[in-house]
């Protein structure tokens, strides 16, 4: 996986919030095991901690600027993004936003861009207050992807995967998945409450990894807005083997064997390994959005 060495990164899409200190009350995730075993099975690469029973004790505020940023002064260039993990989330984020900005206007829609905001053990957003327990998230309320950089450390070491930056191209775009259902309304069909290998909350996610393949698909020739030119030059092979293996990892089926020593569908919430590579890679085979149609 490789960027343009020269070209401009646009930091305004991602907010750094890295040792801000966010006063409010304390975000609640649910006690003991139970807890413990919902936040790992519902929470993983889902659609904010609002669909989770997460809430704050106080009115924690709104993720902010802080002086603490080290995304503006430290990522400007396609070569930072090559050598910093943190720049290479803005690159990613530019790449997929690039992407989405051209492809869903010629779906008769209006792309609204959406931020990315980094931040260190926990956040307040319009969804709740959340702690980096719940792993990246998309808040449908202020429209706004949420990542604490530490998961990708959790997603080689508690989740198996092999890692790789790639694993991490995953799961922002999955995030951005979320925010393209948003837009087109079918992010809420999640909400009504139900679990299980045929639930609508399995539907979307797996419609969110399609998403993400679709994305992977184009990336290397979706033009920069600025420049003209790809800003993610190279994709190969073993980058893709890396998304679908980070898409495994976190696969309920995977998740529960791991967690609690037997495999319980009626509960998932997120897909099993094989669909959520199943369905990754059907996007990147035929980068088409119209072949997502995980709700057939």
């Amino acid at each position: 996986m490789q960027f343009d060495d020269d070209a401009d990164l646009d930091t305004s899409e991602v907010r750094d919030v890295r040792g801000s200190r966010v006063p409010g009350g304390r975000a609640t995730v649910g006690g003991g095991i139970i807890g413990l075993i919902a936040l790992i099975l519902g929470v993983l690469f889902g659609v904010g901690p609002d669909q989770l029973g997460l809430s704050s004790g106080g009115d924690a505020p709104v993720a902010s600027s802080s002086s603490a940023a080290q995304v503006n002064q430290s990522c400007k260039k396609g070569s930072d993004a090559n050598t910093r993990q943190d720049c290479r989330i803005v690159a990613v984020v530019n790449s997929v936003q690039d992407y989405w900005r051209g492809e869903y206007p010629r779906r008769g829609g209006t792309y609204g861009s959406a931020a990315t905001v980094l931040f260190t053990d926990r956040v307040g957003t319009a969804c709740g207050a959340a702690t980096s327990a719940v792993g990246p998230f998309y808040c449908p309320g202020d429209r706004q992807v949420y990542l604490d950089l530490g998961f990708f450390d959790e997603l080689r070491t508690t989740f198996g995967s092999t890692g790789g930056p790639f694993a991490q191209a995953y799961v922002v775009a999955h995030e951005y998945g979320h925010h393209v259902q948003n837009l087109m309304g079918t992010l809420s069909r999640a909400q009504d409450g139900r679990t299980g290998a045929n639930s609508n909350a399995v539907r979307v996610e797996l419609q969110a990894d399609c998403y993400a393949g679709v994305w992977a698909r184009h990336a290397t020739a979706t033009p920069d807005e600025k420049t003209g030119r790809p800003l993610l030059t190279r994709l190969t092979e073993e980058d893709v083997r890396d998304g679908l293996d980070a898409a495994a990892a976190v696969g309920d089926d995977r998740i529960q064997e791991r967690f609690q020593g037997r495999v319980t569908p009626e509960n998932w919430t997120h897909g099993s390994a094989a669909q959520r590579q199943q369905w990754f890679y059907e996007g990147y085979r035929t980068g088409d959005m119209a072949r997502c149609n995980t709700f057939r």
